[in-house]
């Protein structure tokens, strides 16, 4: 039976639009798709990881985070949906963090970014400010465990079913084989940081041009000229993505998809990108939502964002606000039910 998700109140986290992350997932799923359809022996292979053998799988190492006594805890049970962690990387600190829900009945895709910044206490760091942010616990163990874990507490619990990560290094690969990337560059964009391993220089002119590799990574670094701070760069990062989405459809899929697959590091496996394929090509635009981690910002150095508990709570109740469609002729006037509901007690 398919499912509809409930009408909730307005949400200023929430965003009906494809964004950075939309398209992301968008670009993954055609990648995934091609290895799919290039693959014959589907259901012999179907636990063998698309991504290649990996050290990690969070279904196997995660453990439940969330008590039988959690409200949440039927809802995190949902056997039809799969929540991905992905991550982007430079010099093993998590320049994105991102939670990827796909629902496979309701054909609903919900997105939740996760600000770098967000504090996490470890005891072994508490004298050292950086260290304390969650885009920092990659850089000890090299490998997305942990960084899983920390991630699903903060989401009161989240189970998260697979991993996905990827470098600029990746990034740059990807753009190359697509031709780059045509982009309206709305002012000079010039920067440099001799401290970076290695110095970064960001050097773009602004008008219409095609961003190379190279350059599109620059452009995705970007931050210190936004009027609107971090917004700001996040908006420009959902124009590249359109304009780079739409480049992709225009140019040889099989070959870009093999570019992805060889720059993305993840556990998931044939069967599950099977079932993602199956329901995930079906996937309509407006039913793509976007939220921001809810938040509570420290206006100082080291300027931690905090996580906010209630606020996640609500999110996450959205997220999993999911009901049975009524099948046709059976629909009622909530106002009825309710009347009915009064008339029983």
């Amino acid at each position: 039976m398919n499912k509809v998700r409930k009408k909730t109140s307005d949400n200023t986290n929430k965003v009906n639009i494809i964004t950075f992350a939309g398209y992301f997932f968008a670009t993954f799923l055609i990648a995934v798709a091609v290895m799919v359809a290039a693959n014959t022996a589907i259901k012999e292979v179907s636990e063998t990881p698309i991504f290649g053998e990996t050290e990690t799988n969070l279904m196997d190492d995660m453990p439940v985070l969330v008590s039988e006594d959690s409200i949440f805890f039927e809802a995190f049970q949902d056997k039809s949906r799969i929540n991905v962690l992905l991550m982007g990387f430079n010099q093993n600190l998590a320049d994105t963090i991102m939670v990827v829900s796909f629902d496979y009945e309701a054909k609903h895709v919900d997105i939740i970014s996760i600000p770098r910044d967000t504090y996490y206490y470890r005891e072994e760091y508490k004298h050292s400010p950086g260290f304390l942010k969650v885009n920092a616990i990659y850089q000890k163990t090299k490998e997305p465990l942990e960084t899983a874990m920390v991630v699903s507490e903060i989401l009161l619990g989240m189970p998260l079913h697979f991993y996905a990560i990827v470098d600029y290094e990746g990034v740059e690969e990807i753009v190359d084989t697509m031709g780059g990337v045509p982009m309206n560059i709305p002012f000079h964009m010039k920067y440099t940081d001799i401290t970076d391993k290695p110095p970064l220089y960001i050097n773009i002119p602004p008008g219409e041009q095609v961003l190379d590799g190279e350059h599109a990574v620059q452009f995705l670094r970007y931050r210190k000229g936004y009027r609107e701070g971090d917004i700001g760069r996040v908006k420009a990062q959902q124009e590249f993505m359109k304009s780079a989405f739409k480049q992709m459809l225009s140019f040889d899929l099989p070959k870009i998809a093999k570019v992805i697959l060889r720059n993305v590091e993840s556990d998931i496996d044939m069967g599950t990108a099977t079932k993602i394929i199956t329901k995930g090509l079906g996937v309509k635009p407006d039913a793509i939502q976007t939220y921001v981690m809810p938040n509570t910002l420290q206006d100082e150095a080291p300027y931690f964002v905090y996580p906010d508990s209630k606020g996640i709570a609500e999110v996450i109740t959205t997220i999993y606000s999911v009901e049975p469609e009524p099948e046709p002729g059976t629909e009622t006037d909530p106002n009825s039910q309710q009347d009915e509901d009064s008339n029983d007690e």
